[in-house]
């Protein structure tokens, strides 16, 4: 077969043209093999240690690259033919075959008609595994060919047809594989029904298309599904990104450290909870400017001598952007470049203005994007890792890429978002989601659904919805990274909304600008304005239960949804009426619209 080369761009390598993934290339549908399959010397290595504290033992390697005439000498990646059986447009002969040209194997059938991939191929139903679907086999098979026996003992391999039948329609009734051999015909839609395969006794083969027959290490008892071969659910990409910050040490250490340097802490712990613990904890505590209620639990985790606990990634990105927005403007260089603001001399409505404790105008950040594996057919099937090669225990390869960008960052108000999260009606509305999240069980893969998380996570919706039209960016190419979490020590709540780039060294400044106080203020106001009527109200905005797995309350396109891609959680978790408010529900910023009004009637 002569080889088919494609230009990717860069991030494409990850999804969705990523290990596992069914894509179409000039005509062939192809398959990529795992990281097993690189060439390692053409793949070179990417440096991210906070994401690999994350996977774990392992490497990350970015994809070949080439530019220009360049790419006719370097490594490429490989894709796998899949399906392999395919019929000719021109006489509809089905099969294996490929032909040849002047010589050369060729994607053409003997009659000189171009090959076309099958439309269905076979899903592993829970093992996330996929083959071709045996035509010949299932052709000969059903309850008509088990009481005939020229049927039964054919073995006409060259002569099975794929045919579209005139006057039955354009659905998969007007479809048909025949046996010229033995006459024999079948249907396609035979093959959608339930357990169809499994009836036919065709089982899963337990590995992936690019895998050796033996390679499967133990048989797959689950059952096949015939699914469209470009369905969506034939391809669930696991990804994993983590900016490239400097680790900060969040507040809660460095206060920790403080409190157990005292002179008295030695006779705190000591004393073990007798009375003179509250009076020695309140002498600590007065002067380091803490409550006593923090001091007595380091004394708790040190009497214990409890681990401290792995941080997770989002974590560490919350402490070094609270040191950036505490150093003002950023002169370090390097990889991670963000100006802090504050709000004090802004001019705006007052219940938007406090609620904002800080801004960061992120002028540049590198950003690791990894492939963890893939599922296919469901969320809950099993998870396939990027790496099936005889090391993938030990020290598997993970597919990466390094994008270079920039971002705004802002920072919400601790106490007074506490507050609003305290209001019964605000937890009775965020429960609908908690609950929700309990009975699904891929959805445990999804951020905790509390007040803070649904709010912000939907005002980052909103603002990517209008940046797209401010900054120059289209809304797919911006990201966003939620950071809401109040079960931590140091309690998380702001938002990043970036973009980058993977085959370029950076933006183009369009959204960085946008980040400076007294711009991005009417942004923010426009942003609530324009989700305070969707096209689809009053439905929407009475609703809840919308989107996939009804984890979504008062959202949709009309509103506040965005590209899946630009999404963390994949447009889930959203709720205008925890932003604006609505029947009896508070939101975090009700009062903004009303005040702008005000003011401007007023005027």
């Amino acid at each position: 077969m002569e080889k088919i080369r494609h230009d990717l761009r860069l991030s494409e390598t990850i999804t969705p043209f990523g290990v596992g993934a069914i894509v179409d290339v000039q005509g062939e549908s192809l398959i990529a093999p795992d990281t097993s399959w690189w060439d390692k010397k053409y793949a070179p290595e990417i440096s991210c240690e906070r994401l690999l504290a994350r996977l774990g033992a392992g490497v990350l390697r970015q994809p070949p690259t080439h530019a220009g005439r360049s790419g006719k000498d370097t490594a490429a990646l490989l894709y796998w033919r899949f399906p392999a059986w395919r019929f000719c447009e021109r006489c509809s002969k089905l099969s294996k075959l490929t032909g040849k040209r002047k010589g050369k194997w060729s994607n053409t059938c003997e009659c000189g008609g171009f090959l076309v991939p099958m439309r269905y191929i076979a899903v592993c139903e829970q093992g996330s595994h996929a083959q071709d679907i045996p035509w010949f086999m299932w052709a000969h098979r059903g309850r008509e060919a088990t009481l005939d026996e020229s049927v039964r003992f054919c073995r006409a391999y060259k002569e099975l047809r794929f045919e579209r039948l005139s006057g039955r329609g354009e659905g998969l009734a007007s479809l048909q594989v025949k046996c010229y051999g033995c006459g024999h015909t079948r249907s396609l839609s035979e093959l959608v029904k339930k357990d169809a395969l499994h009836r036919d006794g065709i089982s899963c083969v337990g590995r992936q298309p690019w895998e050796p027959e033996d390679s499967a290490k133990k048989p797959c008892n689950h059952h096949l599904v015939a699914v469209q071969r470009g369905a969506t659910g034939n391809y669930i990409a696991e990804r994993i990104s983590a900016l490239d910050i400097p680790e900060e040490r969040p507040q809660s250490a460095e206060i920790a450290d403080k409190i157990r340097g005292h002179v008295y802490f030695g006779k705190l712990v000591a004393d073990n909870g007798g009375p003179q613990a509250e009076m020695l904890a309140g002498w600590i505590a007065e002067e380091l400017g803490v409550t006593s209620e923090i001091v007595l639990n380091v004394a708790i985790e040190d009497e214990v001598a409890a681990d401290e606990v792995l941080l997770d990634l989002k974590d560490g990105e919350w402490a070094a952007f609270l040191k950036k927005l505490d150093d003002g403007r950023d002169r370090s260089g390097g990889d991670f470049v963000v100006d802090g603001w504050n709000l004090n001399a802004t001019s705006g409505p007052e219940s938007l203005v406090s609620r904002i404790a800080g801004v960061g105008q992120v002028h540049r950040v590198r950003e690791v994007r990894a492939l963890r594996g893939f599922r296919r057919h469901s969320a809950e099937s099993d998870l396939i890792t990027a790496d099936l090669g005889p090391d993938r225990r030990r020290f598997p390869t993970y597919p990466a890429v390094e994008m270079f960008g920039e971002g705004i960052f802002l920072r919400f108000d601790e106490d007074k978002l506490a507050q609003w999260e305290a209001h019964p009606s605000v937890r009775a509305r965020a429960g609908i989601l908690m609950k929700r999240r309990t009975s699904v069980p891929w959805a445990e893969r999804l951020d905790v659904p509390e007040p803070r998380y649904i709010a912000l996570h939907t005002l980052s919706h909103l603002l990517i919805r209008r940046l797209a039209f401010a900054s120059g960016y289209a809304s797919a190419s911006l990201q966003e990274r939620i950071y809401a979490n109040s079960d931590r020590k140091d309690k998380t709540a702001g938002i990043f909304i970036y973009t980058a780039a993977g085959d370029a060294q950076g933006t183009l400044g369009g959204l960085v600008r946008l980040g400076q106080p007294e711009k991005l203020i009417p942004l923010l106001v426009s942003a609530l304005d324009d989700a305070d009527v969707c096209s689809n109200d009053p439905v929407c905005i009475e609703s809840d239960s919308q989107g996939s797995s009804q984890l979504n309350l008062s959202a949709c396109h009309g509103c506040s949804l965005v590209s899946e891609t630009s999404c963390e959680t994949g447009n889930r978790l959203l709720d205008r009426q925890l932003v604006l408010g609505g029947g009896s529900v508070v939101g975090f910023l009700d009062k903004v619209l009303t005040e702008v009004r005000q003011v401007t009637v007023t005027g």
